[in-house]
């Protein structure tokens, strides 16, 4: 197995290791809820992409489904 002809000097394994630090993520602010958000994704609060609806939430959802069954209970009375 090959060996290393001379010792690396310190600088020089310590640039290399430079790179293994975990860094902070950088956060933005929604610009519909003002919540704190990774760049580039969708809220996941508000499910709203550069101010277009992207997802459709539970919550929203689930209200969806209510009007619904109500509208076919008010068909059904009729």
């Amino acid at each position: 197995m090959a060996e290393p002809k001379k010792r690396l000097t310190s600088t020089r394994s310590g640039n290399r290791q430079s790179k293994d630090a975990l860094k902070a993520r950088s956060l933005v602010f929604c610009t519909k809820c003002k919540s704190k958000i990774l760049p580039h994704r969708v809220c996941p609060n508000c499910g709203y992409y550069k101010g277009e609806k992207i997802l459709k939430l539970k919550d929203e959802i689930q209200k969806a489904k209510k009007t619904e069954e109500k509208l076919k209970e008010d068909k059904k009375d009729e």
